[in-house]
């Protein structure tokens, strides 16, 4: 198996992530906020984008994007408390310590005390050597007393304050209901939901008839006042009852829709299905509903969604966008292209979005001369860079190989970051090329100059497996995972090599096992655990950690594997299926077209 690269978005990355367009469009939807309560905006330091994409241009988890584009378009609309928040959830999933200061710094200037700490002490976990995080703990530490803010409220006899506040309100005309729509971020920055949860329950006891009192429950119960297990529903039935009370709410319908969707995705995109043919005028329940879509991979429905949307109201902008970008999802270049064009003459987008995506059709297309000149359009910002990179595998693309490398030699990179990423893109060059001496020439070159960057050391591990140097491919990969322990990428890239290519299996399934556990959803890693069950012998167990894979991204050399453990227990009609249908979108895969050879002659 070609194990994905963490450097990737600066090597072959074939298109921008659908989930961040998506998520663009649904978030200026206003869909993700159903329990987002806008803060007053501070100073929003510059967004900085994370790692967006693998080296055969597979994209992180779908949640993941959706978070980070959820907060990027949060803080355009100065929802800072918002976006903090996404941020946060978005380096815990991906383990990244520049999401982890991103939200840390939004965090800070949301003046959220008790998130601004978390997400500091995450990004001290994920990157050892950085001050700031530890500097921050510190200055949070000397400006408190050590309870949290909800506990200090409690000392000045909140609930009695917040009960006549509620009591006095619903003597009004427009009674009690703007409170307890706002409770839960008046509370948010609680280190204890359990506590905010009970708190807001029994605020809520004397309103029964009030469908916002109960949706401020529900909204407690979810953000994780109450543990999930298999008995307690309260979050869904207080937003049920919130429902019953206002069948047509759509922020009670999107809040039921997200709780259910946690474990039965089927279920909320037919709740919301019906809610919204119910409510044509709902428009976050259609995003809502589009982004299930996108998350189950049915992009022809969410693209629908979209389109409906659009047919409606041609001046909203961001369902064209919508629909432009499932339409590259689905390959449908020839409408993406034409959606891209009108938004670009429409002057849509965040700096550069659309100017990028256009080249990346061109792109897609081989019309590499094209893609060229896009590129070089995209304008000076965040997505500048990127396109700049871009440029010099397109150059490789018309065989011009010398000219590519020279290309990458004269780019002004400035930082140390930006020398590494173009060593890295004039390796991965090299290593389209299939010269694998040539991109560990170059990566063993850039090594001495940045000998403990752990982007480096991976790419050069992943190189040193090509030309069978595994000794050095190992030593490689360790040192990574000294450097970055919780790197599940990492950590999982050197648990396959030894369950693929030594005899240490057990001892390969345990590094797996630890980058399952903080990456559960992860395709790359459910393929390494199919493929170490498979060597162990657990057939049933692999074809079942197989299978997830493939669901959660159908690719060539996980259906080689599946095909394989199939085959393996005798069900070789079914394992010729899966290696078919993946030769029609792969028909040049190297692993595939290797283990068809070797077992189907």
């Amino acid at each position: 198996m070609q194990l994905p690269s963490r450097s990737s978005r600066f090597s072959q990355p074939r298109r921008l992530p659908l989930a961040l367009a998506v998520a663009a469009a649904l978030a200026a939807l206003g869909v993700p906020a159903a329990h987002a309560q806008p803060a007053s905006p501070g100073p929003v330091p510059h967004a900085v984008p994370p790692a967006t994409a693998r080296d055969d241009g597979s994209a992180l988890s779908a949640d993941v994007f959706y978070r980070l584009l959820l907060g990027d378009v949060a803080v355009q609309r100065g929802e800072t408390s918002l976006a903090a928040r996404a941020y946060f959830e978005a380096a815990r999933e991906a383990r990244d310590p520049r999401i982890a200061k991103r939200a840390t710094e939004l965090a800070l200037a949301a003046k959220m005390r008790g998130l601004a700490q978390e997400s500091a002490r995450l990004w001290a976990t994920l990157d050892a050597t950085a001050e700031r995080p530890k500097q921050i703990l510190a200055a949070l530490a000397a400006g408190t007393s050590g309870k949290s803010s909800i506990e200090t409220a409690y000392d000045n006899d909140l609930k009695a304050r917040l009960e006549k506040l509620i009591a006095d309100a619903a003597l009004t005309e427009r009674g009690p209901g703007d409170i307890f729509l706002q409770i839960n971020r008046f509370l948010s920055d609680t280190q204890d939901p359990k506590q905010t949860y009970d708190l807001v329950r029994e605020l809520a006891k004397p309103y029964p008839k009030n469908p916002e009192a109960h949706f401020a429950v529900a909204l407690a119960a979810y953000n994780g006042g109450v543990p999930e297990n298999g008995t307690d529903n309260t979050a869904l039935e207080e937003a049920e009852r919130a429902l019953a009370l206002n069948p047509g709410w759509e922020r009670a319908a999107l809040l039921k829709a997200e709780i259910v969707s946690r474990k039965k995705p089927d279920e909320a995109i037919a709740y919301l299905s019906l809610f919204v043919a119910a409510n044509p005028e709902a428009k976050a329940a259609a995003g809502a509903l589009a982004q299930l879509y996108v998350e189950q991979k049915r992009f022809g429905e969410a693209r629908a969604v979209f389109q409906r949307l659009w047919d409606r109201d041609r001046s909203a902008r961001e369902f064209e966008f919508g629909v432009a970008v499932l339409s590259m999802q689905m390959k449908d270049w020839e409408t993406a292209e034409a959606l891209f064009q009108d938004l670009k003459r429409a002057n849509y987008g965040d700096n550069g979005a659309v100017e990028l995506y256009l080249a990346q059709v061109a792109e897609e297309t081989g019309r590499y001369q094209d893609a060229i000149d896009r590129y070089k359009a995209v304008p000076e910002g965040e997505r500048a860079w990127l396109a700049k990179l871009r440029v010099a595998s397109m150059i490789a693309k018309l065989g011009k190989m010398g000219e590519a490398r020279k290309y990458l030699a004269d780019l002004p990179a400035v930082t140390v970051e930006q020398r590494i990423q173009v060593r890295q893109a004039e390796a991965q060059l090299l290593r389209d090329a299939n010269d694998f001496k040539g991109a560990y020439a170059v990566l063993t070159e850039a090594l001495k100059e940045h000998p403990d960057s752990p982007d480096l050391l991976y790419d050069a591990a992943m190189v040193a497996e090509k030309l069978d140097r595994m000794d050095d491919a190992e030593a490689k990969l360790r040192r990574v995972v000294e450097l970055k322990p919780d790197d599940a990428q990492a950590l999982n890239a050197l648990g396959y090599t030894l369950v693929d290519r030594t005899t240490r299996t057990q001892e390969g399934l345990a590094l797996i096992e630890k980058a399952h556990k903080l990456a559960p959803d992860d395709p790359f890693i459910l393929d390494s655990m199919g493929w170490a069950m498979f060597r162990l012998g657990r057939y049933a167990e692999a074809e079942a950690y197989l299978r997830r894979a493939m669901k959660e991204r159908p690719d060539a050399e996980i259906a080689a594997h599946l095909g394989e453990v199939l085959w393996a227990k005798g069900e070789r009609e079914r394992a010729q299926e899966v290696w078919q249908s993946q030769l029609k979108t792969s028909p040049d895969n190297p692993v595939l077209l290797e283990t068809v050879r070797r077992l189907a002659r």
